[in-house]
């Protein structure tokens, strides 16, 4: 499967590379960038984290997990996990960006481009993504893009000495025979 895929110019996605680190470790470690990703992307981030982020990257895993590239610079990340056994039709997607790249629109052009992609190439029936209640614009970027709000699961999260109430989001995307049959 080819992974790379260009957004616009200066902006797209590709395999994370062992030069990433330095640019990983400066857009990670930031405590408002951890406090809206999940519980294994820790604060603070330091070289070491990146470097075993890196190394898992290259082993062979279940899912997709691609460098968002921002001017030639690694600023981001956007995966998919994919679920097993009766879950096999199923993932779960992450993302997160620099903070000094907020605001602009980037993420919603690369969610955008980047979820129909990956539910077709890895036939994935439903997605789901969790998000922190407070994070308002991944809860407006999630909706625009057809995300269903299925539940609000209280403390749910538990980052920095704190838990968090998290949203639970799910794109479903039954195969046309399944649709028909459903009429």
């Amino acid at each position: 499967m080819n992974s790379e895929r260009l957004i616009e110019p200066g902006l797209k996605l590709r395999n994370w590379r062992r030069d990433d680190a330095e640019a990983l470790v400066r857009h990670a470690n930031d405590a408002e960038v951890a406090y809206y990703t999940s519980h294994r992307f820790p604060h603070p981030y330091t070289e070491i984290d990146a470097q075993k982020f890196l190394r898992s990257r290259r082993k062979a895993g279940s899912g997709v997990s691609l460098a968002i590239e921002v001017d030639g610079e690694a600023a981001g990340g956007i995966a998919v996990t994919l679920g097993e056994g009766t879950e096999a039709h199923c993932a779960e997607l992450g993302y997160w960006l620099g903070r000094r790249h907020w605001g602009r629109g980037l993420m919603s052009r690369v969610v955008a481009n980047f979820v129909p992609w990956v539910m077709t190439e890895l036939q994935i029936v439903r997605l789901e993504a969790q998000v922190v209640v407070d994070n308002q614009a991944s809860c407006a970027l999630l909706q625009r893009l057809g995300f269903e709000r299925e539940a609000r699961m209280n403390a749910a999260v538990y980052k920095h000495g704190r838990y968090a109430d998290a949203f639970l989001y799910s794109l479903v995307r039954l195969p046309i025979q399944q649709q028909v049959e459903r009429a």
